[in-house]
């Protein structure tokens, strides 16, 4: 058959076959730069940890963050990738709780580039949510308790909330091919303020209430004594990387090329988020007799991040810049709540990751518009915010999903953190704990002041 521009049928069908050749092309680059700069949050992590610890376990806290991406990578290839989006045992029935298929890519049939691009994003999300524990247990948890529990956790724990709210089959899914379990759109979690965040922040808060808080860190009277981090400008520098990977966090957990107007709108929201949170921050800070300092500024803006990171595509700009207006006071209450309660969390990374990720899968449930969610959703059209006119199910759906995360990330830390107490070796003794894990563990300081005090003395 000849069409009017003289091209056959088969010119044609070829042509339209490159096409289409080509957009999945592209969403695989978008999948795998989104990869790329999810990944480079690790760096953030790292300085950020390590400007936040005394200089004594800087080594410690660093090669914590470089095996969350090495060990991370090889439990999350062959147990928790394939528990995270594996198909059921039985191929005839689904499996809400997890997946049990293609262990180690040893299914070559469910192998293809869409798969890699899938899993490399996918990794990236896990690495970040493993790290997150390590800021809340640093300067005193052995290294042996460590590589048990983020080999559980990137394992097990996570890839289990994982298959609950973004496989194509968990009970919480937005995604599930069948009517969502939990009614309305299912749980909207965009890109993991409650998966990824709460899991990784609850898991934090665990291991900080069976380790104990740090040598020095209470007076008797409950006062607490400040420990400050050895390096603002880590600190600050490691910030700024994070809320430029979460750009790669957020707008492309769109997951395609066509939604490149979504992502860009999610791009927005995270930024006002992100700078609504570390300027509320840091007003709350100064309005309570506090100098303007740096690292409450830092935490605000990590909390605003967090909490957007669920709502980022079903929210407006004002609404964004409300959230993370919030967050701020959610985390420097939660914070403060805590050193109440004699809990010693160095990096403050449950109240940035576990309190902030919660109020952001909440928030959807308030101001989600139902424009935007009717796009990115859905499926139920009365599920979105409440105070966007939406009946109230929705907000349900998000409460039940906060309640359903945190019961399972704490419940399965508080066994594996109360094991590891059980067992002798969760935390180093009293004499590592007072000269550093550097020297104790790690063959020595990470900076060599005596060289340079040597050097500066020799020019003298």
């Amino acid at each position: 058959m000849l069409y009017a521009d003289g091209s056959d049928s088969e010119s044609v069908a070829y042509a339209i076959k490159k096409v289409i050749l080509l957009e999945d092309w592209l969403d695989i680059l978008w999948l795998l730069l989104g990869a790329y700069m999810v990944f480079f949050m690790q760096a953030g992590f790292a300085l950020l940890e390590a400007g936040s610890v005394r200089a004594k376990n800087t080594k410690n806290i660093l090669l914590k963050n470089v095996l969350d991406a090495c060990l991370g990578a090889i439990v999350w290839w062959i147990f928790g990738y394939p528990f995270a989006y594996g198909g059921p045992y039985d191929t005839d029935k689904s499996n809400h709780f997890m997946g049990g298929t293609n262990f180690a890519m040893g299914d070559d049939n469910q192998v293809s580039g869409g798969y890699y691009a899938g899993w490399m994003f996918q990794w990236a999300f896990a690495a970040a949510a493993a790290t997150i524990v390590s800021g809340a247990v640093a300067e005193r948890c052995d290294f042996r308790a460590y590589l048990i529990y983020t080999t559980l956790i990137t394992g097990f724990t996570y890839p289990v909330v994982v298959h609950w709210g973004w496989s194509s089959e968990g009970w919480l899914s937005a995604f599930n091919t069948k009517e969502p379990w939990v009614g309305a759109n299912g749980l909207i979690d965009f890109a993991g303020s409650g998966i990824v965040h709460m899991t990784g922040g609850g898991a934090a808060l665990m291991g900080a209430v069976f380790l104990g808080p740090r040598i020095g860190r209470f007076r008797d009277d409950g006062t607490v004594v400040d420990m400050p981090g050895h390096s603002t400008v880590l600190a600050a520098l490691g910030t700024f990387i994070l809320w430029f990977g979460w750009y790669g966090f957020n707008p492309v957990s769109t997951l395609a090329i066509q939604y490149m107007e979504d992502a860009a709108r999610v791009a927005v929201t995270t930024t006002l988020s992100a700078a609504a949170g570390g300027a509320a921050t840091l007003a709350m800070h100064v309005a309570l007799g506090n100098p303007p300092d740096v690292s409450p500024a830092l935490n605000g803006i990590l909390a605003g991040l967090v909490a957007i990171t669920a709502p980022c595509p079903v929210v407006e700009p004002w609404a964004a810049f409300l959230i993370g207006l919030l967050a701020g006071p959610i985390y420097y209450g939660t914070s403060m709540g805590l050193k109440m309660m004699k809990i010693d969390d160095p990096l403050d990374a449950s109240p940035v990751h576990f309190f902030c990720g919660a109020w952001g899968v909440i928030s959807v449930g308030f101001f989600a518009d139902k424009d935007l969610t009717a796009s990115m959703y859905g499926s139920y059209s009365e599920g979105h915010g409440c105070f966007m006119g939406g009946d109230g199910v929705q907000l349900g759906v998000q409460f039940i999903g906060v309640l359903a995360i945190a019961a399972w990330t704490c419940g399965t830390a508080a066994m594996i953190f109360g094991a590891l107490k059980m067992a002798g070796i969760l935390r180093v003794s009293e004499a590592d704990e007072v000269c550093g894990l550097d020297e104790s563990h790690h063959g020595g300081a990470a900076y060599s002041f005596e060289a340079a005090q040597a050097a500066g003395a020799g020019k003298a």
